[in-house]
């Protein structure tokens, strides 16, 4: 019996291990690698690009969004109309939107998320792009009006940012530890210092992704990242840390690599009133000291483009500025002695846990060294750089890459952590946001580029490069990174 029994089965079985063969390409999860894990997940909430990375487009989404090619398309608002005067914009929005849990996704919802991003006690990073909006009303529930208090030529542009996503009274308690938004993954799980994982949200309003499932791993050492990839434990490293194994990688047909923009400039951001950076000789001998080229070929094996100016220099309206503080250490010393730092002066160096960060800061150390400052370096954890030089303002110099896209603004915020305050440029931005004539605008953003680099506001080190490394079958990644985001949405496996 057991023998007849085994053989009426084995056509079948043989039948299964076919289907099973032809359809082994239909894989529906992903690991996705990246070097910093997130302090929490509230994107409207801090100033980590590690949260966007995770939550951007995949749990929380805006009225506008950004596309892999940096355009700008509606997103939960499915249309909007504009004022003649340009102050008025009335959004219409997206019928049958739910968040996770179940809750209608309405205009109400767009106004408390708007209202707290700009209210008095915000925690919004980004805080200021909200500043210009005097009033949001509720029209009826698919319809919402936002009124500003002067025209603003990058509303809409503002609205795609992660620090713009809508969330909902209802689950904003918890948004830090279990986000919940409208978005095509639903978030499962967060083991802290390892993996957080999401999973395909059954009841989204658009088309359903081919992914199911998805696994963020967090993996900071560069040499565990080259090992975990190299044994395809992971399927995607994004922002690998170890560009000097990319050659390896190119020359494996198991994988891909993706070599892209970003919008972050990587600065030696300097502390513009903590004496002597609040001496401008002081600082532009701080970027004559800077060889640039060195630090890019140093730290990140060649990937980069060098800047003179807080600009991407993929954008139309960048100006080259580099040899405003080209690498010139006699002049950089000779600066100091008018400055009256003749034999130098002692300062700090912190430094966050990125590669170019890490890498980058003891290059820039021993240059700066070599015209006498001695800069102590100090590795923090994400987590402590936000809280000790992002909020606390404690520190000399500390190096980072600003991933916001187009976020020249930064440097009208007196407040903001490098702590520049100069009313003619504060103007600037004002007349700036109140212009919409493209040539005019273009005119304004590189007087904009000019002065910051004239101020030697900060040390301008280069453009950060959107390093990828990949399984080959792995399609639909973003190769430029104009916002910090992992478009699960856009990612399946090749069949």
């Amino acid at each position: 019996m057991a023998i007849s029994f085994t053989r009426a089965l084995a056509p079948a079985l043989a039948a299964t291990a076919a289907l099973f063969a032809g359809t082994a390409w239909a894989q529906e999860d992903i690991t996705v690698a990246m070097q910093l894990e997130p302090p929490h997940l509230d994107p409207t909430g801090a100033a980590a690009q590690a949260i966007d990375s995770v939550v951007y487009v995949n749990i929380f989404e805006g009225l506008t969004r950004f596309q892999g090619d940096g355009s700008i398309v509606p997103l939960l608002a499915e249309s909007w109309e504009i004022s003649e005067d340009g102050t008025t914009y009335t959004f219409k929005l997206r019928d049958g939107v739910t968040f996770h849990d179940g809750t209608a996704m309405d205009a109400e919802d767009v106004k408390f998320s708007l209202d707290r991003a700009r209210a008095e006690d915000s925690a919004n990073a980004q805080k200021a792009l909200f500043a210009g909006i005097s009033e949001v009303a509720v029209v009826d529930p698919l319809t919402v009006e936002v009124t500003l208090s002067e025209p603003n030529g990058s509303f809409l542009f503002n609205l795609a940012w992660g620090d713009a996503v809508i969330v909902a009274p209802e689950s904003i308690e918890d948004i830090k530890t279990a986000p919940v938004g409208t978005g095509p993954y639903t978030f499962s799980e967060w083991v802290q210092g390892d993996r957080i994982e999401v999973t395909r949200n059954p009841e989204y309003w658009g088309d359903q992704p081919a992914l199911a499932s998805a696994t963020f791993k967090f993996i900071s050492d560069p040499t565990a990242a080259f090992a975990a990839v190299m044994a395809e434990d992971v399927d995607v490293f994004t922002g690998f840390p170890a560009p000097e194994n990319l050659p390896q990688f190119e020359a494996d047909p198991r994988f891909q690599v993706l070599v892209g923009s970003t919008e972050g400039e990587t600065i030696l951001s300097t502390n513009n009133k903590q004496p002597p950076f609040d001496n401008p000789k002081v600082r532009q001998a701080l970027a004559h000291a800077i060889d640039r080229q060195a630090i890019i070929d140093g730290a990140m094996f060649g990937y980069g483009t060098p800047i003179g100016t807080h600009f991407a220099p993929h954008h139309p309206a960048y100006l080259d500025l580099t040899g405003n503080s080209a690498h010139d250490p006699e002049k950089a010393r000779a600066l100091l002695a008018e400055a009256g730092f003749a034999d130098g002066f002692e300062t700090t160096l912190h430094l966050p846990p990125p590669s170019y960060a890490r890498r980058g800061g003891e290059i820039v150390a021993a240059q700066l060294a070599e015209v006498g400052i001695t800069a102590e370096i100090t590795n923090v954890e994400w987590a402590q750089w936000l809280e000790t030089v992002f909020r606390g303002k404690d520190f000399g110099l500390t190096i980072v890459s600003h991933t916001e896209p187009m976020d020249i603004g930064i440097y009208a915020r007196p407040d903001y952590y490098f702590q520049y305050d100069n009313a003619e440029f504060q103007s600037l931005m004002e007349t700036l946001n109140a212009t919409t004539d493209p040539d005019k605008r273009t005119e304004l953003l590189q007087q904009a580029q000019t002065t910051i680099a004239e101020d030697y506001v900060n040390g301008y080190l280069f453009q950060l490069a959107n390093l990828s490394v990949a399984k080959a079958e792995v399609q639909g990644l973003w190769a430029n990174a104009p916002t910090a985001a992992v478009d699960l949405a856009a990612i399946s496996w090749a069949e």
